[in-house]
């Protein structure tokens, strides 16, 4: 077995590791307890620089690496996972003349990780449910409250109203979540490390199949037509339950950047906005931004807003005056009227010749 030498001893302190290039190929160096080891670089999960996670003695006294990107777990001298079911290859390691030398191919081989049944496969495979004819109206509602104490929502009354109009007066098959029965975690930031740790479908469902998002991807991706999403106003914007589900959505707009690949096809956004004092326009122009970057596209007024203004502090008359209101009754038919005639409009693009003239990650690269 031939061996490269790589970096002086001196280079790689107790209790570091580094990347070095053996062979046109990354392996990681790691000096604990005393010892130098050295496993294949890129993790076997999605490719994740093994050299740039943190290394733990676990209870066992086992010192595993913890896989960056998505937690995944190695003996730093054998290469096995916890479990045992999966081993990362292992690289012999030699000091020659205070040099560390590393064998060029494994000395221990790879195992890798057995084949399963896959519950993100729909979600892989972009299985569509949409057809030329469908009309599935989804209708996603951002407000909070506990569990314990139900509380009248303006926002998500309407939003009902609305899904009720859609069934009754087009046809439309509809579906409603509430964000806040779901129970998903925050983004996690994968995409600020490396742009290729953050995937579809999302890196925290790589690890957890049942995350709560994972309604929201099957529903808007997969399923809809239409969405319709209903928020109040807090403190000027939307609430903060939109914006937990928007950051788990970059997994979605990030196939754009990272493949070209657009995940949304012919799909129709309008929205529902509520509160207290006046802000709807601005909170809609974020909310607008932010679904035309996924791909989504808009009917002429895609909103319906419901305020009764800055100095209207006398909230306990604000739900009687939204139930009895003769604009919300009309509006909301109005648009979702509006949103129904656009899907069948769109339903005969050819999304094949679409482009998104969003950043690519060719496009960071140097120019030679």
């Amino acid at each position: 077995m031939s061996h490269t030498k790589t970096i002086p001893v001196s280079e790689l302190a107790e209790g570091t590791q580094k990347t070095v290039s053996i062979a046109a190929q990354d392996v990681a160096l790691f000096h604990h307890g005393g010892k130098i080891t050295a496993l294949c670089g890129p993790c076997p999960h999605k490719g994740g620089p093994l050299a740039e996670g943190n290394v733990e003695q676990g209870a066992d006294g086992v010192r595993r690496v913890v896989c960056p990107w998505h937690g995944w777990q190695f003996d730093i001298a054998t290469g096995n996972s916890p479990d045992g079911s999966v081993r990362q290859a292992v690289h012999d390691v030699k000091i020659e003349d205070g040099m560390i030398a590393v064998s060029d191919t494994p000395s221990i081989p790879a195992v890798l990780p057995p084949k399963r049944d896959d519950p993100l496969a729909d979600l892989r495979n972009l299985a569509y449910q949409t057809t030329p004819t469908s009309l599935n109206v989804l209708g996603i509602s951002t407000t909070n409250m506990g569990t314990q104490l139900e509380r009248y929502s303006t926002s998500e009354a309407a939003l009902e109203k609305a899904l009720q109009h859609a069934a009754a007066e087009h046809g439309a098959a509809t579906r409603m979540i509430k964000l806040r029965e779901l129970g998903f975690r925050h983004c996690e930031g994968y995409y600020s490390h490396s742009a290729s740790a953050c995937t579809w479908p999302c890196s925290i469902m790589e690890q957890d199949a049942t995350d709560g998002m994972s309604q929201v991807y099957r529903d808007m991706v997969l399923w809809a037509d239409v969405v319709l999403l209903s928020t109040p106003i807090r403190w000027g914007n939307a609430s903060s339950l939109y914006y937990k589900m928007a950051e788990r959505l970059n997994c979605v707009q990030n196939q754009i950047t990272l493949n070209d690949r657009v995940l949304i096809q012919s799909k129709v956004a309008a929205f529902i906005v509520t509160g207290g004092q006046d802000n709807i326009q601005a909170v809609v122009g974020q909310l607008s931004t932010f679904f035309t970057d996924l791909g989504f596209t808009f009917p002429p007024f895609n909103f319906v807003g419901w305020s009764r203004g800055w100095i209207a502090e006398d909230m306990e008359n604000n739900v009687a005056q939204f139930k009895k209101s003769r604009y919300l009754t009309r509006t909301l038919k109005e648009l979702v009227a509006n949103s129904v005639m656009l899907s069948r409009q769109i339903k005969g693009i050819d999304n094949s010749k679409i482009k998104a003239p969003k950043p690519h990650v060719s496009d960071s690269r140097p120019l030679k």
